[in-house]
């Protein structure tokens, strides 16, 4: 396993729709989510698309597990939301490709989804809650949309340009 680099704003790539896990889950496709997994925990974060690192497939890593609780790592390959519910809810969200901004993001508060998980098995489940929110989050992620990109202009070029700074000042 390896901890990758991730892609900040206003990085090119992390606007890129992914393509489409083509066939099986192969094991080159699980040392990528391996890694994936290895670098969002090091961030630390509780979710990671593959296009954050640079590679443009539709998976997604996620661990809700809180402190003190043992790892829970979850893989997503090829999701895609089949439902959402009507019903609205707001939680305030945060991207380790927008380090340091958060703000409240409104988004269907249960969805139904279909994915592959690590050794390839087709799931469909619910989500609501926490998980709900992280899944669309990163399935955004996957369409080249970022959370800041349902801010007002205003407050996405703020945001950017502070991630943009901070980089800078890092670098010196």
């Amino acid at each position: 396993m390896a901890i990758r680099p991730i892609l900040t704003v206003p990085d090119p790539v992390l606007k890129q729709v992914s393509k489409p896990v083509e066939g099986p889950v192969t094991d080159e496709l699980r040392r990528l989510m391996d890694d994936m997994l290895e670098t969002m925990y090091d961030a630390p974060g509780i979710g990671l698309a593959a296009v954050q690192i640079g590679v443009p497939l539709r998976i997604i890593v996620m661990d809700l597990a809180k402190k003190g609780e043992p790892p829970a790592p979850r893989y997503f390959v090829n999701p895609e939301i089949l439902w959402a519910s009507e019903e609205k809810k707001g939680w305030e969200e945060g991207c380790l490709s927008v380090p340091e901004i958060y703000d409240e993001i409104e988004r269907p508060a249960r969805i139904r989804v279909r994915y592959m998980d690590y050794d390839g098995t087709t799931i469909e489940e619910e989500a609501e809650g926490l998980y709900a929110v992280c899944l669309q989050h990163e399935m955004d992620h996957l369409e080249g949309t970022l959370f800041i990109d349902y801010l007002s202009r205003l407050k996405r070029d703020s945001a950017i340009r502070k991630v943009k700074k901070a980089t800078r000042d890092a670098a010196l």
